[in-house]
């Protein structure tokens, strides 16, 4: 019985750090996403792409935000990834936490794009 609880214990301290981890720093990603040039593709305000292919990042969920980079990173070589010659090369250059903080920014900013949950 101590097993199980000190396994529930664990789980639940290590979701909680996961979490909190996950967070990301939205000055640190504002900063990533100007060092990156990710607006000359994306649009100034995230929201307005140079082309209709390109997504509006502007607000999207965090996770989803977070997912896509890694997928980038991936590419075709790993599960769920993602092939895009120029957001391939992108992705790779980034560390686990710029992507955090990337994310975290790019959620933080204002949509008009609707969001079900």
């Amino acid at each position: 019985m101590k097993k199980i609880f000190a396994g529930v214990a664990f789980l639940l301290s290590t979701s909680a750090f996961m979490h909190a981890h996950a967070a990301g720093n939205i000055a640190a990603g504002e900063a990533a996403v100007k060092k990156y040039s990710c607006a000359a593709c994306h649009g100034a305000d995230f929201h307005s792409p140079t082309t209709p292919d390109i997504p509006r990042l502007a607000g999207q969920p965090q996770d989803y935000l977070q997912h896509a980079l890694i997928a980038y990173q991936r590419g075709n070589s790993g599960p769920n990834g993602r092939n895009n010659a120029v957001m391939g090369g992108l992705a790779k250059s980034l560390s686990h936490q710029e992507i955090q903080d990337i994310a975290a920014y790019l959620h933080s900013l204002p949509t008009t794009l609707v969001l079900r949950k």
